[in-house]
């Protein structure tokens, strides 16, 4: 008989609730991983939106000072005059300004440079500004660090001596205080997103836990509601066996009682088990030790013979129990006449119940398996089957990581075949 085991003395909440529990840290998680993966695109975006908002702001700003001042340089019959940069309010409140200008096969010469020398890049990045703007014809822009280290954007405007380029004026701005606004932009951003994605954490478990307030009610419902179930139809029947064997009733009727009292018990247990208020616990046993003690506990035992091999297999043994049972009881109602033989093998991971009957239509044997499916009884019990003991064999099969499934029998007869794996699972058994 199943014993319905409670959850262990060390913890008060059952698997199911527990199940709830983690799922609702579950998706608290999920909700908050979603909204952040969310933030750090957005965040990104406007990153990246900021940094080249910023370029584009500098490189306007000194392509626009450098050209506007470079219109306002002359060369006069090849001399370069530089006297109106003096009064130029773009040269007045330019960060950098210096003049290049170049002799045929010389290197530049730097003019009017402020605020000092050290402002301006080392001579080879002169050099190489020099040469941009000859390539290109136009305006180049770009960045170069000043002697002092400090990083700087250029921008370099050609200044026309006829048909060649005799200077060029070059301007120049400090990206330090746009960085540093840029990198004040991502702190605020960070500090945001992280506070957003908290609040998104909290919401997401006050209504993660508001929308499982009712599962949880009605599980303690149910709980509760099995717990009495339990204990309401086994005082009646463990009564009704005391009343039967004392008022000296039939022996099927002490038998009929015995099953009806391990059938209840069975659905019980596949009931809790199932909703997720009892635990499936997988200890090492001897599959043949059980099935011997199975088989003897029957009322009518003395037709069925047992040939076993030692065999150690992770199972539940009250569940396991009721398996076989249901499979030998199985056997002895529909295998043919009262007393018919009943072979039961057990080998590795393999128990076969054989019986001596007229079989099951191929179409079927998937069938017998399901909820509900009823057949008649043998010529000695006329009381129709129940459906339900053939399907708890399958689901407790199921719970073992086993599979269960009949088969015809040479000579004549079916072979029950519940095959169990004789290592334990990696993950443990969902109910």
């Amino acid at each position: 008989m199943i014993r319905l085991r409670r959850p262990a003395a060390t913890s008060s909440v059952s698997p199911a609730v527990a199940r709830l529990k983690r799922t609702r840290r579950s998706m608290t998680l999920l909700f908050a991983g979603t909204t952040a993966a969310c933030l750090v695109v957005l965040a990104t975006v406007a990153v990246r939106i900021d940094a080249e908002s910023r370029r584009s702001g500098l490189d306007h700003e000194v392509d626009g000072r450098a050209v506007g001042l470079s219109r306002a340089v002359w060369f006069d019959d090849g001399a370069l005059h530089l006297e109106p940069l003096r009064e130029d309010e773009l040269a007045r409140s330019a960060e950098v300004l210096a003049v290049l200008e170049v002799a045929a096969g010389e290197t530049p010469s730097v003019w009017n440079v402020v605020p000092a020398r050290s402002a301006l890049p080392r001579e080879d990045w002169l050099d190489h500004v020099w040469q941009d703007v000859l390539e290109e014809q136009a305006t180049v822009v770009l960045s170069a660090p000043s002697e002092k280290g400090e990083r700087l954007r250029w921008a370099a405007a050609p200044v026309w001596d006829g048909d060649r380029i005799g200077a060029a004026v070059l301007v120049g701005t400090a990206l330090a205080r746009s960085e540093h606004d840029h990198d004040l932009l991502v702190r605020w951003l960070a500090l945001g997103c992280t506070a957003l994605v908290c609040c998104a954490a909290a919401v997401g478990h006050l209504l993660s836990g508001r929308a499982m307030r009712p599962a949880l009610v009605a599980l303690g419902r149910q709980e509760q509601f099995l717990a009495e179930a339990a204990h309401e139809l086994r005082t009646p029947l463990a009564t009704l066996r005391l009343v039967a064997e004392r008022d000296g009733s039939s022996e099927q009727t002490v038998r009929l009682v015995d099953r009806l009292s391990r059938l209840v018990t069975g659905l019980l247990a596949r009931a809790r088990t199932e909703a997720g208020t009892q635990r499936v616990e997988l200890v090492p046993l001897r599959l043949d030790q059980l099935v011997e003690t199975t088989v003897e506990e029957l009322p009518e035992h003395g037709s069925v013979t047992v040939t076993a091999e030692p065999v150690v297999v992770p199972a539940d043994p009250d569940l396991l129990a009721q398996a076989v049972r249901n499979l030998v009881e199985n056997a002895q109602r529909h295998g043919g006449p009262a007393g018919s033989p009943v072979e039961v093998t057990v080998t590795p991971g393999l128990v076969q119940v054989r019986d001596h009957g007229a079989g099951v239509p191929l179409a079927d044997r998937e069938r017998v398996f399901g909820r509900g499916v009823t057949g008649a009884g043998s010529a000695s019990d006329a009381t129709p089957g129940t459906g339900a003991g053939l399907a708890i064999v399958r689901w407790v099969a199921e719970l073992h990581h086993g599979t269960v499934h009949l088969t015809d029998a040479p000579g004549g007869g079916l072979v029950a075949e519940l095959r169990l794996p004789e290592h334990p699972p990696r993950t443990p058994p969902a109910p």
